[in-house]
């Protein structure tokens, strides 16, 4: 997973247990990694942990960020394409 998408998945993972809120994560693997798809319970009880590769934090897309949150308040948030927007910072 890249820095971008993860930073994102962080914002949007670290509101929700902030508010003490569990949820799905899901995802679909890519053909070279076997193909299907993946899903993990996030809870506020399970620790996590990210990791970044590169130094600088990537610029923010809020369009994404509100996107992922809508599906997050569903329960099931998803791995998605970024949409157009204007990234801040």
């Amino acid at each position: 997973m890249d820095d971008r998408l993860l930073a994102h998945l962080r914002i949007v993972i670290v509101t929700k247990m902030r508010n003490h809120e569990s949820f799905s994560l899901s995802w679909i693997v890519d053909a070279n990694q076997g193909s299907g798809r993946e899903t993990l319970w996030v809870h506020p009880s399970i620790p996590l942990r990210f990791r970044f590769y590169g130094s600088r934090p990537p610029a923010i897309n809020r369009a994404w960020i509100d996107q992922m949150m809508t599906a997050a308040h569903r329960g099931d948030l998803r791995i998605m394409p970024e949409p157009p927007g204007e990234p801040e910072g």
